[in-house]
C-alpha cells in the first residue's frame, strides 16, 4: 500500500469516527444534582489513555474538563467548572455535579490521538443537556370565607421553586353531577440567580348551595400534572360569620356588668335586712328585764297588764312557771 493510499485511508477512518458520534444525545438533570455527558467512544483498537487527548466543552467554547495523556489537565478548565466534574473512564461519561439551571444546553466530547506529528482527531460526539427542577405540591389557601349573606368564596393556588416553566395552571371544581374547569391567569415569577420559577392563581366564585363540593389545583407540567390536595365544602355547614372585635369586648363587659348584679343585689339586700331586725336573743333579754321589774311592782298593784303584747312570746319560749296568770289576785 503506497503512501499516498495509507494516507486516504487513515483521512477516511477519521471522518467516519467522526461521522459515527455526530448524532446529538438527549441528557437530563435535576436542579442541585449531577448530570452526565456521555461520550460513547468505543475504542476497538484499545489505545492506551496516555496516547489519548479528551476534553468535553460547553456551546461556548469553555473547557469543563480534560484528560491529557491519561492525565487531568486543570490549566484549561474554565473556574465556572472547576471541582465540579468527574470522569468516569469505564463508559467514557464526565459528571458535571451541583447541577444549576444555566448548565442547560448543548456540549462536546472530544477524543484526539497524540501522534508524533501532533493530535490526530478520533471521535466526536454532541448532547444536550436540559435541566428540571420539581415544583412544590400545589396548595389551596382560602383568602376570604364566604358569609351568611354571600355565597362566594376566594382561593388562592401556589407551587414554588419549579422549571422549566409550567404550561397552565387551574381550578377543577367537582360536584355530585358536574366537573368544571377554571381557567385564570397564572401569575409567575423567576428568581434572578436560580431561575426558578414560582406561579400562583386566584379565583372567586359562587358555592353551590344544594351539593358538596371539591376543588383541586392543576398544575400542567410539559410531561406531567401535579394535583394539591382537594379542598371541601359542605353544602350543609355554613361557617361562622366574622366576628367584630368591637362587639365581642361589648357583650364581654355586658356579661360581667351581669354577674356582678347577680352576686351584688342579694349580698346588699341580707345586709340591709340584718340591720332593720333585733336578734331573738336581744329582744328576749330586754323582755326579761322587764318582766323581772314587773314582778317586783306585783305587790304594789292590784291589777296589771303587761304593755308589750311581746312578752308573751318571750315567756312562751323561755322557761314558763305554773303560778304565771295573765291576771293577779291578793
Amino acid at each position: 500500500m503506497t503512501l499516498g493510499t495509507m494516507g486516504l485511508s487513515n483521512t477516511l477512518l477519521v471522518m467516519a469516527l467522526l461521522l459515527s458520534g455526530a448524532a446529538s444525545m438527549k441528557s437530563q438533570a435535576y436542579f442541585n444534582e449531577t448530570g452526565e455527558l456521555p461520550c460513547h467512544f468505543t475504542n476497538s483498537q484499545n489505545i492506551s489513555l496516555d496516547e489519548l487527548v479528551v476534553f468535553w466543552q460547553d456551546q461556548n467554547k469553555l473547557v469543563l474538563y480534560e484528560l491529557f495523556r491519561g492525565k487531568e489537565n486543570p490549566q484549561n478548565v474554565h473556574p465556572k467548572y472547576k471541582g465540579r466534574t468527574s470522569f468516569d473512564k469505564d463508559n467514557w461519561t464526565l459528571k458535571l455535579h451541583n447541577i444549576q439551571i444555566k448548565d442547560k444546553g448543548s456540549y462536546q466530547c472530544f477524543v484526539h490521538f497524540k501522534g508524533p506529528k501532533g493530535l490526530v482527531p478520533m471521535y466526536h460526539m454532541s448532547s444536550d443537556l436540559s435541566v428540571l427542577a420539581n415544583f412544590s405540591q400545589p396548595e389551596i389557601m382560602v383568602t376570604s370565607n364566604r358569609t351568611e349573606n354571600s355565597g362566594i368564596i376566594n382561593l388562592t393556588c401556589s407551587s414554588v421553586q419549579g422549571y422549566p416553566e409550567p404550561k397552565e395552571m387551574y381550578f377543577k371544581l367537582k360536584t355530585e353531577n358536574s366537573t368544571t374547569k377554571y381557567d385564570t391567569a397564572m401569575k409567575k415569577s423567576q428568581n434572578n440567580v436560580t431561575e426558578l420559577y414560582s406561579v400562583s392563581i386566584s379565583l372567586s366564585f359562587s358555592v353551590p348551595e344544594a351539593s358538596n363540593v371539591s376543588i383541586t389545583c392543576v398544575l400542567q407540567l410539559e410531561s406531567m400534572e401535579l394535583h394539591s390536595l382537594p379542598y371541601n365544602i359542605d353544602a350543609h355547614t355554613k361557617p361562622p360569620p366574622a366576628r367584630d372585635p368591637i362587639l365581642w369586648i361589648a357583650a364581654v363587659l355586658i356579661m360581667l356588668v351581669i354577674l356582678c348584679g347577680m352576686v351584688l343585689v342579694p349580698f346588699l339586700t341580707l345586709r340591709k335586712r340584718k340591720k332593720k331586725q333585733p336578734g331573738p336573743s336581744h329582744e328576749c333579754e330586754t323582755n326579761k328585764v322587764e318582766r323581772k321589774e314587773s314582778e317586783q311592782n306585783k305587790k304594789r298593784v292590784q291589777y296589771h297588764v303587761p304593755e308589750r303584747s311581746d312578752e308573751a312570746q318571750c315567756v312562751n319560749i323561755s322557761e314558763t312557771t305554773s303560778g304565771d296568770k295573765s291576771t293577779t289576785h291578793f
